[in-house]
């Protein structure tokens, strides 16, 4: 199961007169991220820097988008990982208040503004699912249904009737075993539905 963000939040602290825009928005691929980005600095021409990271659920990228190396998108990349969030983009904007940070000021800020956004992004729990088809006879689609009902992730794809039932299901991949469970006590077959 994956913690994934369910939509876009944002977020803004004020350090030492720097304005730290974050905005944590779900990101499937690094593409979706680049986009994030975009949509940030479209949306703040005049900032200074746009750092951001990126996690999915194999592979991470970040940037620091010319603020010195490591003080930015590695801890905002940080922050992500503590909070073991997969397929989300944070993008930190900066709008630089005259004040210099320091490199420490500025790992601080970007922390810290990448766990204020992330600390109010709604997200919810990710089940990995499969996908299962089944040929059985007319008997056997309700107690099918019946069983469906008590599984409340579980999507009945597409239903086609012929000489028998023919259904392609979708469920959590938690539920793959006693779902064959129940069908080896009927005698059905259920295999990938490819």
């Amino acid at each position: 199961m994956h913690r994934v963000p369910t939509t876009t939040h944002t977020t803004e602290i004020t350090l030492k007169r720097s304005r730290f825009i974050a905005v944590a928005a779900p990101a499937a691929d690094r593409e979706a991220a680049l986009a994030a980005v975009e949509a940030a600095r479209l949306g703040h021409p005049a900032a200074q820097h746009h750092c951001w990271a990126w996690q999915g659920r194999n592979s991470a990228a970040s940037s620091d988008d010319g603020e010195p190396s490591g003080t930015a998108g590695r801890p905002i990349l940080g922050v992500i990982g503590h909070k073991d969030l997969v397929d989300v983009a944070v993008v930190v904007t900066r709008y630089f208040g005259g004040i210099k940070l320091g490199a420490g000021g500025l790992v601080r800020a970007y922390a810290g503004a990448a766990e204020a956004v992330l600390s109010a992004l709604p997200s919810g729990i990710e089940q990995p699912m499969v996908e299962r088809s089944l040929s059985m006879a007319f008997a056997d689609e309700q107690p099918l249904r019946h069983w469906l009902s008590g599984e409340p992730a579980a999507d009945l794809r597409a239903i086609d009737y012929g000489e028998a039932v023919t259904v392609t299901l979708r469920l959590p991949e938690t539920a793959l075993t006693e779902f064959e469970a129940w069908c080896g006590a009927r005698g059905l077959c259920c295999h990938c539905a490819d």
